[in-house]
């Protein structure tokens, strides 16, 4: 694009440059060029792209269709792509435009009703209303999705609703939903924040009651990725040795950090999860886990002289025995085995 151009002429080199861009190279261009289009071009590239969204698009004849692939509901036709793309670029750029010009609700007016429920829109919305000073308004966008599906709700979500509750002054309420929001998700940057805002002595309480409802957590895994994060690792080696029977061995990036940071003090909660993941890789057959998994038997031994009890779970000679005896012809995995 020529540096020297005037505003509209810049104006219509971004708007074609718009209409190429199949791979995302030209996503951020108007937010890059807004200082140089000014008002001016803002305004003519606007125009620009309103026309692009009103031209009338020809269909071609049915049997003059062409196939470029094929999805869920059967055939992709070129022009059904070429009009989904044109809309996605009209749509895309009356956002940037909007933000650079400062127009939240031309932003607003780019979101279709059903969108505005989805988290990661209403937090698009809300984020913009809050830095314009209109924190009712935000409010409203924020709390447009449907919060009975917290499974689908991402942690920008809950923390832009904090952000309005706190700029609405409503922070007994900000409170509740921290503590919530840390119940639903076991965030451990949810507790930090609401433990920070309670009177000395409160947040030790507070942090009691957080662990505890973590021990009762439905999921093991979370409740074991936030014991050990937070850490309280005396906690989450009782987890293991209690909930042994719930671990799943495909859990890996849980499971075996967790197994490390266990190590020193609680053998027997990292010798669990370590046969949680061994357990999973032979009775899965999931061969490029086997050098894992033998690594895993290792550390195990390692650690056996130092459990005084194994309790309920057999001795290490005992599983290995009976590994072998359930998995022994899998000469692939044994043949790693030190």
């Amino acid at each position: 694009m020529a540096a020297n151009a005037t505003p509209n002429v810049l104006a219509e080199q971004a708007c074609r440059a718009l209409i190429e861009n199949e791979y995302g190279q030209y996503d951020r261009l108007i937010e890059v060029l807004a200082p140089a289009l000014g008002a001016t071009g803002l305004d003519h590239l606007k125009q620009l792209v309103l026309k692009l969204s009103q031209e009338s698009q020809q269909k071609p004849r049915a049997e003059d269709r062409k196939v470029v692939g094929w999805g869920m509901g059967g055939p992709l036709y070129a022009d059904d792509l070429a009009e989904r793309h044109r809309s996605s670029v009209v749509r895309l750029a009356l956002e940037a435009i909007a933000d650079a010009q400062g127009d939240v609700d031309a932003f607003i007016a780019q979101q279709s009703e059903k969108a505005r429920g989805v988290p990661s829109v209403a937090v698009e919305i809300a984020q913009r209303l809050l830095a314009a000073g209109r924190t009712e308004e935000a409010w409203t966008a924020i709390n447009a999705i449907n919060q009975d599906r917290p499974g689908w709700i991402p942690v920008e979500w809950e923390q832009t609703r904090l952000a309005v509750l706190e700029a609405l002054g409503r922070a007994d309420e900000a409170q509740a939903f921290r503590w919530l929001c840390f119940e639903r998700s076991l965030n451990p940057e949810h507790l930090r924040s609401y433990l920070k805002r309670l009177p000395d002595f409160e947040d030790l309480e507070a942090e009691e009651r957080a662990i505890a409802h973590a021990l009762s957590h439905p999921s093991v895994h979370h409740a074991l990725g936030f014991l050990v994060t937070w850490p309280a690792l005396d906690q989450a080696a009782h987890l293991v040795i209690t909930r042994a029977d719930e671990l799943n061995g495909d859990f890996y990036e849980i499971l075996a950090p967790a197994a490390a940071v266990l190590d020193a003090k609680h053998p027997l909660a990292a010798t669990i999860l370590r046969r949680a993941l061994i357990d999973f890789a032979l009775e899965r057959n999931r061969v490029k886990r086997y050098q894992h998994a033998a690594r895993h038997i290792e550390e195990c031994e390692n650690l056996a002289d130092r459990i005084e009890d194994f309790g309920r779970f057999e001795a290490h000679d005992i599983y290995m025995r009976h590994l072998k005896a359930q998995h022994g012809r899998k000469s692939s995995f044994w043949s790693l085995v030190v």
